[in-house]
């Protein structure tokens, strides 16, 4: 399990800022992310491991999108807006 401390840290040291905002959906909170420099770049995730996720999908330009499907680590739908 992702702790969010851990994941802000790593994303930090690649240029993406995440903030958690507490709401009402089920897993009680929704993580933003973007790219410092890129306004462009940006998504929602409903978990840490789902924000890690699209950061490193972003960061790689969506190489390993189909092994992730295929090991179940992701659903169908990204989590990446943009």
């Amino acid at each position: 399990m992702f702790k969010i401390t851990e994941v802000k840290s790593w994303a930090k040291r690649w240029g993406y800022s995440i903030i958690k905002e507490k709401d009402d959906s089920i897993n009680g909170a929704s993580y933003y992310w973007c790219k410092n420099d890129d306004i462009n770049a940006t998504g929602v995730a409903l978990s840490v491991s789902k924000v890690a996720t699209a950061i490193y999908n972003h960061m790689t330009e969506n190489r390993w999108v189909d092994h992730q499907k295929q090991y179940g680590e992701i659903e169908d739908e990204p989590s990446e807006i943009s």
